[in-house]
């Protein structure tokens, strides 16, 4: 167990989570987490299936006298958002998170926690290997690939699940019980380039646009957070003709790019116009993002100049779509205030051998506006000379605030806090649509502790809170019938 979780209950809970902390599992790499959860089911005589797509279910029977409950899911996913700081070595194939202690917060040292969906995978562990915990019979269901296409739910086949009520763990906010979500689609454009011999008279530089707090696409979108790839385009926009050899910026999907680089060539007498011009926008968006992205920084270096880039005609064209492009929120929902209906994240963009590639993701809880501010998206990118093509689309879930479910779950928070629960939908996409259109007549809810800035390098945890989503899916088990 790590120094940062010893002390700290409930025991088994943290114990499972540093255990987890120590696994390599960025998406696509969840063997060992895998691996990690057959060994837990075989130490506690647990059974556990392993389905087609990868994904782990372990069943454990029902407490004594709970026989005749119903069965119940118990959700999360294995794979994490590897995210780091500029300039950290941390190799997320091999090196474990390394966990801090900061009060009450559980962070991470340079990287992402993985408390999204690593506190899930500990909270159900704690229950299964806890034989005083009462419940009717229960399943854990434990998905692949969920932080890059929700791979694991659409692979959930019928036949292995006996549950038609489940408790997503994959929310962030301590007393919320989600019952609805977003829908999503990405959008992949690519756009070909030509290259050309650079001038010598050329000087060549480093665009770099960092310091952004970036975030979770769905989650934080309405905060409007800077997008490092905007910024860098909202400067090439304005600037003098440019070349460019070099362009990088965002890491996942489904998080707000914090960091971009363009490596970009530019006559030399107009060296000092894309200077002042990095000053003056720098001066804008410290006024702009003074509250949301505070240290927000800009920055332009000479370097060695290259022996090609990509034609100035086409370097323009391809940075005029991205500054064009949509990002952020697109409209709020009109039947429950305050949620974002519909909302775009430029969210990777790369300068490839064979051309510029940018990926961004959208969502809404309405399908057609979903589609709509997709396709609105691929227009631009079509206008300047891209291919595009839709990938990725998953279904919104649709809240039915009605079901004995979302009773069950609002009586044993009030039971066990003494306050309400708020019942609504969020703007990030969770699996339970996936699962309830798989699994006919499944009935879900999603709920978790306090969570902070996930997919970030400054994601925390609330210990406390922690301790209390425990003791409340544990209190909840006890009473569904």
């Amino acid at each position: 167990m790590q120094n940062a979780v010893k002390g700290l209950k409930p025991e088994n809970l943290w114990r499972y989570f540093s255990e987890l902390s120590d696994i390599p599992r960025e998406s696509g790499n969840e063997e060992g987490v895998r691996q990690f959860l057959l060994a837990f089911a075989k130490e506690h005589n647990l059974e556990a299936i392993v389905d087609s797509i990868g994904n782990v279910i372990i069943r454990k029977q029902a407490y004594k006298g709970f026989e005749m409950r119903p069965w119940v899911a118990l959700q999360g996913h294995m794979d994490m958002v590897c995210v780091k700081e500029e300039g950290s070595n941390h190799d997320f194939s091999k090196d474990p998170i390394t966990l801090v202690r900061d009060g009450d917060f559980l962070k991470a040292d340079k990287t992402t926690l993985g408390g999204d969906n690593g506190i899930a995978i500990a909270l159900v562990l704690d229950i299964l290997s806890d034989p005083t915990c009462k419940h009717g019979p229960i399943e854990a269901l434990f998905t692949i690939s969920e932080e890059t296409g929700l791979n694991g739910a659409f692979g959930v086949e019928q036949k292995y699940i006996n549950s038609r009520l489940m408790l997503n763990l994959d929310s962030e906010e301590e007393g919320v019980l989600y019952i609805g979500c977003a829908g999503g689609i990405e959008v992949r454009s690519s756009l070909p380039v030509t290259y050309s011999k650079v001038d010598s008279k050329y000087k060549a530089f480093l665009l770099t646009a960092n310091g952004m707090l970036g975030g979770h696409s769905g989650a934080e979108i309405h905060t409007q957070r800077a997008n490092a790839i905007k910024v860098a385009a909202r400067i090439l926009h304005q600037g003098p003709d440019f070349q460019v050899f070099k362009a990088e910026g965002g890491t996942k999907r489904n998080v707000i790019p914090s960091v971009c680089t363009v490596g970009l060539v530019v006559d030399s007498k107009d060296a000092d116009k894309l200077t002042t011009l990095v000053e003056k926008v720098q001066a804008e968006l410290a006024g702009e993002y003074e509250i949301s992205d505070p240290d927000l920084a800009i920055s332009l270096v000479e370097t060695n100049l290259p022996l090609k880039a990509v034609d100035k005609e086409i370097s323009r064209r391809f940075f005029t779509a991205v500054y064009a492009a949509l990002h952020g929120v697109d409209a709020m929902s009109m039947s429950i205030p305050g949620i974002v209906e519909t909302s775009s994240n430029l969210a990777i963009m790369r300068l490839e051998e064979d051309g510029f590639k940018v990926i961004s993701s959208h969502r809404s809880s309405i399908l057609s506006s979903r589609d709509d501010v997709a396709r609105r998206f691929a227009a631009v990118f079509t206008l300047a000379g891209a291919k595009v093509s839709f990938e990725g689309a998953y279904p919104s879930w649709k809240p039915n605030p009605h079901s004995a479910l979302t009773g069950f779950c609002a009586k044993a928070y009030e039971e066990y806090s003494g306050k309400k629960a708020t019942i609504t939908a969020i703007h990030a996409g969770l699996e339970c649509g996936i699962i309830n259109s798989r699994i006919e007549g499944m009935d879900s809810v999603s709920f978790g502790p306090d969570m902070y800035d996930v997919h970030s390098v400054k994601e925390r945890l609330s210990i406390s809170s922690v301790e209390r989503i425990s003791g409340f899916t544990r209190h909840l088990l006890s009473i569904i019938a």
